[in-house]
């Protein structure tokens, strides 16, 4: 029987909360394994579905007048760089060196 979309909603959003891995989602959480959870957040992310209720949210505060553009946050850890950007830092050397000596 396949899993119910809320029961997996709230397995990913206890993973994506607590910081757990996918396996050690617990069963009495959400009533499925956490492997099921990210198949679903997997499937729906390439349907787009988040994107969709992303926007459906914007459009739904526009209409009540309850969209603050002065409030916005954007995270940069969620944007693609394209080709790495202009310039990447410097690499440190992970070659072997001596050790300083503690005596």
């Amino acid at each position: 029987m396949p899993v119910d979309d809320r029961a997996a909603l709230a397995g990913i959003v206890f993973v994506l909360k607590t910081g757990i891995t996918w396996r050690e989602l617990p069963h009495e959480v959400a009533g499925c394994s956490g492997v099921t959870c990210w198949r679903r957040l997997r499937d729906w992310s390439e349907a787009g579905v988040f994107n969709a209720v992303h926007e459906l949210l914007l459009d739904q505060l526009r209409a009540l007048d309850r969209l603050d553009l002065n409030t916005v946050v954007v995270d940069g850890s969620h944007v693609r760089a394209l080709k790495g950007g202009r310039r990447r830092a410097p690499r440190p050397s992970i070659g072997l060196a001596p050790a300083p000596n503690t005596m």
